[in-house]
């Protein structure tokens, strides 16, 4: 033992210890080199998106802008596919897709699981990644993976039917219209769900089935729906199945011989032609499913799938309620085609 200047008791140990101390400078190691920012990261990668509408259709328009500025942003090379909502052209489509063997696919669900499943199971076999948007397919995604971008239909469309009831001061007994693709169980959820929402307040809600071209055409359903307002001169409010023919309203509206504001006209989506509904009095209520996020995400998650190996993103884009009161703080974006 050795005594201390402070009349500590200092080990042997220690004593050889400061001294080697003194012989020695300590090297720590060197910290991990940082990783440099990449720059259109996802180049190189091959991808085909589904943009679902025809080209210049409202919202195909948006989502189409999405998916642009996700390409222009990450890098990857996309064939974007056009199918003017027609579910058994999709499914051609994709089968054509699947076929190419590109790095991702960016699928719309509109066709259904049924239709679909068949088709992921290829895509999985062949080492495709797969992204879907606009509509659910849970089914598919729970056997063979990928992630979903969109609203939830079913949730939106409830959502959408209780708005109707509050805001259009519907009563038991009232009637109303639902315009909407039923058969389809998929897509069709939203509107299905639209329509049990108001009967649960007692509103007679009469279907008005979507007949095929209409999506793409809205000018196509004039006869159905004047004839309809024609024979039930009563009706409160009409629902429409989409943004193109919620920004058709005027034209339906006028046709009937409707004044604006006298039916609550009410669906999904903006888009500069709703914009100009509401600014008229002709629509009161849109719900905002945020298409621009239904084409970027999904280009986004497949990149990152395929380069960085992580796991699919899943994205709920319902954003809530357009109306006479807002649509002005989205109206600039609308006509942008962004919102």
């Amino acid at each position: 033992m050795k005594i201390g200047q402070n009349g500590r008791v200092v080990s042997a140990f220690a004593v050889v210890f400061l001294a080697a101390a003194s012989a020695f400078t300590l090297v720590w190691p060197a910290a991990p080199a940082r990783a440099e920012v990449r720059d259109k990261w996802c180049k190189g990668v091959h991808l085909r998106f589904f943009v679902g509408g025809a080209e210049g259709d409202s919202f195909g328009t948006v989502v189409y802008k999405g998916a642009k500025q996700a390409e222009r942003d990450l890098g990857p090379t996309v064939d974007y596919i056009f199918s003017g909502w027609d579910v058994e052209r999709m499914i051609q489509q994709l089968r054509e897709a699947v076929a190419v063997k590109p790095d991702g696919i960016a699928m719309m669900g509109h066709p259904g699981d049924a239709a679909i499943m068949p088709l992921a199971e290829e895509a999985a076999s062949a080492g495709i990644k797969m992204m879907y948007q606009n509509v659910p397919v849970p089914k598919v995604i729970a056997r063979f993976g990928g992630g979903y971008v969109g609203a939830q239909v079913a949730q939106l469309g409830r959502a959408l039917g209780a708005e109707v009831v509050k805001r259009a001061g519907l009563k038991a007994g009232d009637v109303a219209f639902m315009q909407g693709p039923f058969e389809n169980e998929n897509r069709g959820a939203r509107e299905r769900a639209t329509i049990a929402a108001m009967e649960e307040a007692g509103v007679k809600v009469i279907k008005i089935n979507s007949y095929p071209g209409w999506a793409a055409d809205p000018n196509l359903a004039l006869p159905v729906i004047t004839a309809a307002l024609a024979r039930y001169p009563e009706v409160k409010a009409v629902g429409y199945g989409g943004g193109q023919m919620l920004g058709n309203v005027p034209a339906f509206m006028q046709a009937a011989g409707k004044k604006p504001g006298e039916v609550f006209n009410f669906g999904v989506d903006t888009s500069p032609q709703v914009v100009e509904g509401f600014k008229g009095g002709w629509v009161q209520l849109a719900a905002d499913q945020q298409p621009f996020l239904q084409g970027y995400l999904p280009i986004l998650s497949l990149c990152q799938q395929i380069v960085y190996r992580f796991t699919p993103i899943s994205v709920d884009t319902g954003a809530g309620f357009v109306t006479p009161d807002n649509y002005k703080e989205i109206a600039k974006l609308a006509t942008e085609g962004v919102r």
